[in-house]
């Protein structure tokens, strides 16, 4: 398993129009084969820091989104939104379980 955990620098005057393009990319991913979970939050102390969560079966299901329609027209959707300062991380996981 994949998972990808990303902080995202937003413009926070642009915050609902960022929330709406998430919103639409969210609905798209998650019927997409191999997506186990994609969630975006926007931080409670920080309304410029949006955090996204994915879990994926594999790196080809991950290769694939990064190809779909939807991914282009979210990018460009938040392309005047995004700032610099955005990351993402990739982790392979070999198991998953309940923390408690």
């Amino acid at each position: 398993m994949i998972v990808i955990s990303a902080v995202l620098k937003i413009d926070p005057a642009r915050t609902a129009d960022f929330a709406a393009a998430a919103t639409t990319m969210t609905a798209a991913t998650l019927e997409e084969p191999g997506c186990g979970s994609y969630r975006f939050a926007i931080t409670c102390d920080d309304p410029s820091t949006a955090i996204v969560m994915e879990e994926w079966e594999d790196q080809a299901a991950l290769d694939l989104h990064f190809a779909t329609p939807h991914m282009a027209a979210f990018r460009e959707a938040v392309a005047g939104i995004m700032l610099a300062g955005s990351a993402a991380t990739k982790y392979e996981v070999a198991s998953k379980g309940p923390l408690f």
